[in-house]
């Protein structure tokens, strides 16, 4: 009885020393994939058209977003829908209507845009080279607004680190405003 106590004893001191030693390990693998967000993308890089006609309201604001998974373009419509818009990958445009990055994502929103007072911009931009600052996000290099037509519509520029996947969405609200939204993740 003496020595199966022993050998039972021997072996619980060498299963609480294994459990020991995994288990920093274990709690290493669980605290690094804690901090690192699921995203589960499945957007896809293809063509995206929007289906809508043309609309009078006015495009009003850009502005930009960074989140865990994505970088979030956001096309602000004051009083009325989005109108059609189309969002697509381009490598063979005009250097004119490029964008810093490794991969360029054309989109175009069937709006109602007023011009700056200088003519060569819209009032939704101060600059339309940099339409907003992007300096230091993950996914986006540049935003330009390439071209623009009070009765036709706004043309933007997305340079993008490389090319990856996106979505496109409109958001109704607040009030009778709206918004296009682009997301384009920072990875595959």
């Amino acid at each position: 009885m003496k020595i199966k106590s022993r050998l039972t004893a021997v072996l619980a001191m060498v299963a609480v020393a294994g459990i020991s030693l995994a288990t920093p390990a274990l709690a290493t693998s669980t605290a690094s994939s804690a901090s690192a967000p699921f995203c589960g993308i499945y957007w896809g890089s293809q063509s995206k058209p929007g289906n809508s006609a043309f609309s009078p309201a006015i495009v009003k604001d850009v502005r930009t977003g960074q989140h865990a998974c994505y970088d979030r373009l956001v096309i602000d419509i004051h009083d009325g829908p989005v109108g059609r818009w189309t969002a697509n990958y381009s490598e063979a445009a005009p250097w004119c209507f490029m964008a810093r990055g490794g991969a360029n994502l054309i989109i175009g929103v069937s709006n109602a845009v007023e011009p700056a007072p200088d003519g060569l911009h819209s009032t939704a931009v101060d600059d339309f080279y940099e339409a907003t600052d992007v300096t230091a996000y993950r996914t986006f290099r540049q935003v330009r607004e390439t071209d623009f037509s009070p009765d036709n519509g706004v043309l933007y520029a997305l340079g993008v680190r490389a090319r990856l996947p996106f979505r496109v969405f409109t958001l109704y609200g607040p009030g009778s405003d709206s918004r296009l939204v682009i997301d384009v993740a920072h990875k595959w």
